[in-house]
């Protein structure tokens, strides 16, 4: 019988949570393609007119992107706490995710939920 306090566990893979942010993303920018990037890319002064074809495509599909984004997200945001954590444990000769990586799937994350909460409140 082994001693679970006794395994190492291998530090989490950044691939995954790549995959789920990168997903939430991509689900969060379909949900808000009908309403919510058009009004902010005008505002911005920049033409909003190749949003149509998608906003009219993912429009009957609004809610199911909305969960998969917010899912996906979640899903991303433990797995990058996981990687967060196996970091501060890794010394400076341990195999951990880079701290770039860990970064840039921050501000993904954070991009992905802006991205969301506007599909979701600008109907």
């Amino acid at each position: 019988m082994t001693n679970r306090a006794n395994q190492i566990e291998p530090p989490p893979n950044a691939r995954g949570a790549s995959l789920l942010t990168v997903a939430g993303i991509a689900a969060a920018f379909g949900a808000a393609s009908c309403c919510a990037l058009p009004i902010l890319l005008t505002t911005a002064g920049l033409s909003a007119a190749w949003l149509g074809g998608v906003g009219a495509i993912a429009a009957p599909f609004r809610s199911i992107l909305l969960w998969v984004g917010l899912l996906s997200l979640i899903g991303g945001a433990t797995l990058l706490f996981r990687q967060q954590r196996a970091a501060m444990i890794c010394g400076p000769d341990g195999t951990c995710t880079p701290r770039w990586v860990r970064a840039l799937l921050l501000v993904g994350l954070v991009g992905g939920a802006i991205l969301l909460w506007l599909g979701y409140a600008y109907v």
